[in-house]
């Protein structure tokens, strides 16, 4: 078959939302894996050592959401945004520096404004959240699962409760039970206090 002329082709725009997008991430993803992955062998990068010779983590990947790991030293800073730039210049894919946050652990708030000034990227604090899960707060405390309590709280309205049977009532409770805090529970004990709680609302639903 004869291909049409070079100056005919019209390369395809993959949009946000095309099915195609996370399988794209995920390859490009790989490149700045293996970047990080070669400046820790090399020295140049030095990511968090686990306990009981555990390996040594520096970066989280999932689709398009990347947290980086590392010790907290201005020369590590630096390695990190060499590597960004590194991957820039490979893939012609910019980090959104606008959308990134540094956080540093046991750090003065003013150490960590200057080593944002050396990336470029915004400031936050601890706990963070990462996947929709609250990252580095204190789990056995009932006020760090608001969040959970305000998702039964949305979706276990009154007014659902008059709008729909009783099966519906147990099927959507039961939807409940199976997504949402079972994706906290896969890392954190959840307080006895929660889970009467939560307990009294489904209750009070049915």
């Amino acid at each position: 078959m004869d291909l049409p002329p070079l100056s005919l082709v019209t390369p395809k725009v993959i949009r946000q939302g095309d099915p195609l997008s996370p399988f794209l991430f995920l390859v490009v993803m790989k490149a700045l894996s293996s970047i990080l992955y070669k400046a820790g062998r090399d020295g140049w990068f030095k990511g968090i050592k686990t306990p009981n010779n555990g390996p040594i983590i520096s970066h989280l990947f999932y689709a398009d959401d990347a947290l980086l790991i590392g010790e907290w030293d201005k020369d590590n800073v630096l390695s990190v945004a060499r590597c960004l730039r590194i991957f820039y210049l490979c893939s012609g894919l910019k980090i959104n520096l606008h959308k990134s946050n540094l956080y540093g652990m046991g750090v003065e708030d003013d150490d960590i404004k200057d080593m944002a000034k050396v990336v470029g990227c915004n400031t936050d604090n601890i706990p963070l959240s990462y996947l929709g899960i609250k990252v580095g707060a204190n789990m056995n405390r009932i006020s760090n699962w608001t969040s959970i309590v305000e998702v039964f709280d949305k979706r276990l309205s009154v007014w659902k409760a008059k709008s729909i049977s009783m099966g519906g009532r147990l099927t959507l409770i039961n939807a409940l039970l199976e997504s949402l805090p079972i994706y906290y529970l896969s890392l954190y004990k959840i307080p006895v206090g929660v889970i009467k709680m939560l307990e009294a609302k489904m209750r009070k639903f049915l």
